[in-house]
Parts: C-alpha cells; structure tokens; sequence
C-alpha cells in the first residue's frame, strides 16, 4: 500500500517526538556524568574556562571609559565621541548648538 503525504507526514513528527525524548534523556544522563567528574576532582568554573572570559557589555564598557573626551558642555558631560550621541548633545543640537562648540582643543 503506498503512503499517502499525510501519512508521511504524520510518521516524520513521531520520529522527531520520539527523537527528542532519547535526546533529553541522553542529556540527562550526560549532565549527571559531568556533574559526578566535577565534584570528583573538585573544579571550578575557571578551571574549565568559563570565568575568565570577560563578558561583551564589562569590556565595552572598560574600553570606552579608557578613551578620553573630545566634546564637553558647561555642565561637566563628556563624549569621546565614539558610538551614539549622548543624550545632553543631541539635545544641545536641536536646541541650535553645534557639534563644534563643545569640542575640546587640544
């Protein structure tokens, strides 16, 4: 008897279903493994290379501070002028300043 495409169809997300039980089961298992070695030999995340990658927002934001200012308003605000304009300078722009008028002169 020849299957219909329903059919087929029917049977691909059975084996998908079926598919994804063994896998949760299997990753269950596998957890528990490496749980039971870390515990054994008494790891830490450094040690299996998770903690001393620094994440993207900590070294943005350690680069960016490192870079010194080119724009300054007279209430102390500072850009590097790098990334977006901060909002006291776009502000200051709509209000009919320039770009030029708090740039720092070295």
């Amino acid at each position: 008897m020849k299957k219909t495409y329903k059919q087929v169809l029917d049977e691909i997300e059975a084996l998908q279903n079926e598919a994804e039980s063994i896998r949760r089961k299997e990753v269950e298992a596998v957890i528990a493994r490496i749980r039971e070695a870390i515990s054994f030999y008494q790891l830490t995340a450094e040690d299996l290379g998770f903690a001393a990658a620094p994440s993207y927002k900590s070294s943005v934001r350690q680069r960016s501070s490192d870079r010194p200012p080119k724009y300054r308003d007279d209430q102390g605000n500072v850009w590097s002028g790098r990334g977006p304009r901060p909002k006291w300078m776009r502000e200051a722009i709509a209000a009919g300043r320039r770009k030029e008028d708090f740039a720092l002169r070295s």
